[in-house]
């Protein structure tokens, strides 16, 4: 039988076809005149993807790099800060901290949960310099409230930055940033924005801008004040990623066509393209007989699923890729086995999601060797997509 590999991992995902024709392509160098207006257009449209009026950076780098920076310009050796965590990309905030001699203070929530709103007010402290959350925590299909913890954080003044690792979120979730008073959120090209990893984006508020000034942790690359200079010249403040960001400029034309030429409406559609996979996703799991992992608040970006009782999730995760070119995620670190995830964010629609599913329902019969009703998965995820018509909400894959 013929097999097409497909992704459905939350990063990388699959590539949009006009990203690859684009990157193919693009042969302009950095330091002309057209480069500067794609360089100039596209951070432009970023802003109207992440929903904000504050400058955005792009960076050749992963996430993890603009992560750094977010330590690196906002905080000096000793400074006191507060990392929310319930998974292990919770875990990379405390580890970027402490390299940076920060005092670190740790808000945990076990894996598959979320922090308490209340649990932060009382770590919220003047002398807390900086928070460090996820809004999807991706190692476990959670999503934290970042308007809520926004909400507290802005309570407190001016003093106190919030600093979201949105990776995953953005493209998933519906942000207020400016609204809210996010100062810093953080976007990954391989997520949502559909194509290669390689590029990492920040939108930048003012109360940030002011705090670099005085700021004294050591910084050269992800000096985020001299990219701001840079970018209002058209340019980066070092060799961009250039076929990138022709791949970037084709993406974000992309969603703007999903939203018929308004590029904060296609944001939208795309928001609503994954939070319905995901319900579809969702509902197909539990027909199965399956247990969400992080079922209290279930991100739009991927669904974690528990393996079912004496199987390991490695198992299931093979035999998607052996029987199907199938590429889903096992857990991470101490979940690695327990449990397996499907990713539906960026360039999935319907047919991506119904096909996974019915997958699902094959693998499970190979690896647990127990009767399966084939079609039940197939059959909540229509009733889902059918009610979402009803009501006239936003299609899988508009």
């Amino acid at each position: 039988m013929l097999r097409k590999n497909r992704l459905f991992t939350p990063g990388p995902t699959p590539i949009l076809p006009a990203a690859q024709t684009a990157m193919a392509s693009f042969a302009m160098h950095h330091r002309t005149a057209d480069f500067r207006a794609l360089y100039s257009r596209v951070l432009a449209d970023m802003k109207d993807f992440i929903g904000t009026r504050n400058d955005v950076l792009v960076l050749a780098s992963s996430g993890t790099g603009v992560m750094e920076g977010s330590v690196s310009n906002l905080t000096s050796p000793g400074d006191k800060v507060l990392v929310l965590t319930a998974g292990k990309f919770g875990e990379r905030w405390r580890d970027l901290a402490k390299a940076f001699g920060c005092v670190v203070e740790m808000l945990s929530a076990p894996y598959g949960e979320t922090i308490s709103l209340d649990d932060i007010r009382q770590k919220l402290t003047p002398e807390v310099r900086c928070i460090y959350m996820q809004a999807t925590e991706s190692s476990t299909g959670a999503r934290h409230d970042v308007k809520g913890i926004a909400k507290l954080v802005r309570a407190q003044g001016d003093e106190t930055l919030l600093v979201v690792d949105a990776i995953t979120g953005l493209g998933t979730t519906h942000f207020d940033v400016d609204g809210w008073g996010i100062d810093v959120i953080i976007g990954g090209s391989q997520k949502a924005l559909m194509i290669p990893p390689g590029l990492a984006y920040c939108a930048v508020g003012e109360r940030a801008w002011k705090r670099m000034e005085t700021a004294k942790s050591p910084r050269y690359y992800f000096d985020f004040r001299k990219e701001r200079k840079a970018a209002a010249k058209g340019e980066s403040a070092y060799t961009p990623a250039t076929s990138l960001f022709a791949a970037l400029g084709a993406a974000l034309d992309f969603i703007r066509q999903m939203g018929n030429g308004d590029l904060v409406a296609g944001r939208e559609a795309l928001v609503n393209n994954a939070e319905l996979a995901a319900e579809m996703t969702r509902a197909g799991a539990l027909a199965l007989g399956l247990k969400l992992f992080a079922a209290s608040s279930p991100a739009a970006a991927l669904t974690a699923i528990q393996s079912p009782a004496g199987t390991d999730s490695s198992a299931m995760v093979k035999e998607f890729r052996e029987s199907f070119a199938a590429v889903v995620a096992n857990g991470q670190g101490e979940m690695k086995g327990k449990l397996f995830r499907i990713a539906h964010l960026g360039y999935y629609d319907y047919l991506d999601t119904i096909g996974i599913l019915a997958a699902l329902e094959h693998v499970l019969a190979s690896v647990t060797g127990k009767p399966v009703e084939y079609g039940a998965a197939v059959r909540a995820a229509q009733e889902v997509y059918a009610r979402c018509a009803a009501e006239k909400r936003q299609p899988v894959g508009a």
